[in-house]
């Protein structure tokens, strides 16, 4: 089998630092898997956005990906935030690249760094910046000069940036892969024969940058040698081609644990039995590196979301929005991990068959070189249970499930049978904004054809004259009228995001699109004076598209305007216009409040397009902290000057619900007392709705039955203490959140308990002293482990039925 080998040219920069996962530096691959310091390894990864987060709170969430059996954290570059001008560049805070990989490295984990540099990711114009859009003769991902000169001078700036911190694995850091473009094979057919000679060129480009470790393309099945080709999507076990050369390993770059979510959409909720299945069945068929995307999502902040997605990014991860453990997904991911690594020696060494066991069944078996052997026994079954024999033994499989078995002999991990907690996540309202003494308000002035300063004689594109400034434009014309009357329309088709219409400064209707249905058309009865007539239109947009061939030709704004009067129909599309950029509180940056904006008092007869200020005291603890604006409209908020988000609650999904509430704020946004919260609202809406609300796991329920399997960690205990696999009994593990401890049982019941977490009954069978053993076990600790078995329970309440233990406790 050819070995592949990144050398270094410089080694006298190599670092040894104690808590680094690479020590070595050498860093190569073979068919079969990554080789890290000569070993092959089987590496579980999670993606974490060092943007989406804050710097003080990377530390944690690195520690929890630690602790959640990963051993990679992977990230995008993000261009458009470091580059916002040409040769303009920033990596302070959250843009912080250097930081965030030295912790990832002080906890001694792997980087796996995805440069692109366009990346998607639902962020603002797929990660490029807006300037890029202007270069002369620019064309982007193609076999455009222009653009490859822009692409090439970025990733050679980051590449020289990790070279001069040591940062690369063949220099002693922690980076071990880097991937160029993203998921061009999506859009590669588009750009014609000036896609393919691209592919070539960007990878050759990347290799000749010599980081000494392997490049990767993503969802790119031609990607040239030496670079990697990777699967992207749900079910790569199923859907990968395969590595296009022999010599190079299976490689999952993105294992979407949700997904991300647009306004006016549910949550997409991907179950942890779903996760589990895919990947063991990816490991079955020879992956060695799977990345979960995302790990931890974390917060849209600013204006950085393309088009519709909504501020909370993947809060369905294993780590959610504010970075508090989501439970079971976390601990079921945890658990498949342990399993794989308890062998993972005999699949990366060994040799592999695969035979049926039924209709729907089938194993993969791996025997090593020293006697050692392992097996993945696989039901695809989606509706009944599956009986098999395995070398000389039966075996139980439940629903599309797969068991592993790390001695060929003895079940570690079933992907079906969650034995790890479920955790309730609770909002607490910690400080209400109710009064009208609280709020100050500024109304933002209806721009006029007169007061605007660029003009022309058609309908401007929006993405093209804002250049990504603001999301506002406002469109403004001016006409004459002979008589006073209101039998008079207004129809304004767009594919912008939001329209707000406004004739004589009078707010004449709102209308806005979807990530489905780009376009819209507002039709509104208007009243006319005589004489001169304004009109004011304020596009919208939530976010710059972020994917498809030719990015930069995409456009949106208004496209026609027709008035219609009683002396007849007025086509307006070619009339002259009058444009402004912007809205005057963004350009006045009252947001920061630094004293050049006069507010007035709260007037409780709302009205559209206000700015909105108060001032609090951040909350006492540590609790994550969220911004309750239930009941606004759309807008943007900010804390202290600094911006959590835009927001769009009346956009509701169709169970008639907001896609999202809840707006994290950063506790590292927070001073101690004197908080200022300023909020834009476009529509109707009352603040005095709006609260600061705690952020905590509330409640932590467990469900194990006879059929469950021990904690995976047992199965190390009990092979160093020389005990036979297969005794060990499955056990219910609550654990609160930090500084936090059970002080309530809600429910617990060993006997034959109806339901599951979600919903429970004391069934025909229940031990009458089920609760106080577990008060006694769990209340005021933060975790307690509780064996399902007769023993614990002094005696067997219903001899020859099956057992099960269901405990519902509450976490403060």
């Amino acid at each position: 089998m050819k070995v592949l080998l990144f050398r270094p040219h410089c080694w006298w920069l190599l670092l040894l630092l104690a808590a680094v996962a690479v020590v070595n530096g050498d860093v190569t691959y073979d068919g079969r898997s990554l080789i890290i310091d000569g070993q092959r390894k089987i590496l579980f990864s999670g993606s974490i956005h060092y943007p989406r987060s804050t710097p003080q709170m990377w530390p944690s969430l690195i520690e929890k990906a630690k602790a959640g059996g990963l051993d990679v954290i992977q990230t995008y570059v993000f261009w458009n935030l470091h580059e916002p001008q040409p040769g303009q560049y920033d990596f302070s805070g959250r843009r912080d690249l250097v930081g965030f990989i030295k912790q990832i490295q002080a906890q001694g984990l792997y980087v796996s760094l995805r440069i692109g540099p366009f990346i998607e990711a639902e962020w603002n114009y797929g990660g490029f910046p807006f300037w890029l859009h202007d270069v002369p003769g620019i064309h982007f991902r193609c076999d455009n000069e222009p653009f490859k000169a822009h692409m090439q001078n970025f990733t050679t700036l980051i590449v020289s940036m990790m070279k001069e911190q040591n940062l690369y694995a063949s220099q002693g850091g922690p980076i071990i892969l880097s991937q160029i473009e993203n998921e061009y094979q999506n859009v590669e057919p588009g750009y014609g024969p000036r896609g393919p000679p691209y592919v070539k060129w960007a990878a050759a480009m990347a290799v000749g940058l010599q980081t000494g470790v392997p490049w990767m393309m993503c969802k790119q099945d031609d990607a040239p040698d030496p670079v990697i080709n990777t699967c992207n999507g749900m079910q790569c076990g199923k859907t990968f081609k395969g590595p296009n050369s022999p010599n190079k390993p299976a490689m999952w770059t993105e294992n979407w644990t949700s997904f991300y979510q647009v306004y006016g959409d549910t949550p997409y909720i991907r179950s942890a039995e779903d996760i589990a299945f895919n990947v063991a069945l990816f490991v079955a068929k020879n992956g060695s590196f799977i990345n979960y995307y995302m790990y931890h999502g974390g917060t849209n902040f600013g204006r950085t979301t393309s088009s519709y997605v909504i501020t909370a990014y993947y809060d369905q991860a294993p780590l959610d929005e504010y970075g508090l453990i989501q439970e079971p997904k976390w601990g079921h991911l945890k658990e498949l991990h342990a399993a794989i690594k308890l062998c993972s020696e005999t699949l990366l060494s060994g040799t592999t068959t695969n035979y049926s066991l039924g209709s729907y069944q089938e194993a993969y078996v791996f025997q090593g070189g020293e006697g050692q052997s392992a097996a993945f026994l696989i039901n695809y079954d989606t509706i009944r249970q599956a009986k098999v024999q395995f070398q000389n033994s039966s075996y139980v499989l439940p629903t599309r499930s797969i068991s592993i078995l790390p001695d060929c002999k003895n079940v570690a991990f079933n992907t079906q049978q969650v034995s790890t907690q479920q955790s309730t996540r609770s909002m607490t309202t910690a400080i209400q904004f109710n009064t009208n003494q609280q709020w100050g308000q500024f109304r933002e002035p209806v721009r006029s054809y007169n007061e605007t300063s660029v003009r022309t004689n058609n309908l401007l594109d929006q993405i093209g004259t804002s250049k990504d400034a603001s999301d506002y434009l406002w469109y403004t014309l001016s006409f004459e009228h002979n008589s006073a009357d209101t039998e008079n329309f207004l129809q304004v088709t767009s594919d912008a995001h939001v329209l707000h219409a406004f004739v004589n400064e009078v707010n004449v209707g709102l209308a806005h699109g979807s990530k489905k249905n780009g376009s819209y058309t507002l039709n509104a009865k208007i009243s006319l004076v005589s004489g001169t007539n304004y009109v004011s239109l304020l596009s919208v947009m939530t976010g710059l598209p972020d994917s498809g061939a030719y990015l930069e030709k995409k456009t949106a704004g208004i496209r026609s305007v027709i008035i219609q009067t009683n002396q007849g129909s007025q086509n307006s599309t070619d009339h002259s216009w009058g444009y402004e950029i912007g809205l005057s509180g963004e350009k006045s940056q009252i947001f920061a409040d630094q004293g050049g904006t006069t507010w007035d008092n709260f007037d409780p007869d709302v009205q559209p397009l206000t700015w909105y200020k108060t001032t609090f005291d951040a909350p006492p603890g540590d609790n994550p902290v969220a911004l309750n604006l239930a009941y606004m409209g759309k807008g943007e908020a900010w804390i202290n000057g600094q911006s959590i988000g835009r927001y769009w609650v009346s956009f509701l999904t169709p169970a008639r619900t907001p896609s999202q509430s809840w707006y994290h704020i950063p506790r590292s946004f927070l001073s101690a007392t004197g908080n200022l919260l300023v909020i834009f609202e476009e529509e109707k809406k009352d603040p005095r709705s709006i609260s600061i609300d705690l952020v905590s796991v509330t409640k932590v329920c467990a469900y194990v039955s006879d059929t469950h399997l021990p904690p995976v960690a047992l199965w190390n205990q009990t092979s160093k203490n020389n005990k036979k696999q297969g005794h060990e009994r499955p056990k219910v593990q609550l654990q609160c959140p930090p500084r936090s401890r059970i002080t309530k049982v809600l429910f617990a019941s060993y006997g034959n308990p109806s339901g599951d977490c979600q919903s429970y009954a004391i069934g025909s069978c229940h031990s009458s002293n089920s609760k106080s053993i577990i008060e006694k076990a769990c209340v005021g600790k933060e975790r307690c482990s509780v064996t399902q078995s007769n023993h614990i329970f002094t005696r067997d309440p219903c001899p020859g039925l099956a057992k099960s233990l269901i405990v519902d406790a509450e976490c403060s």
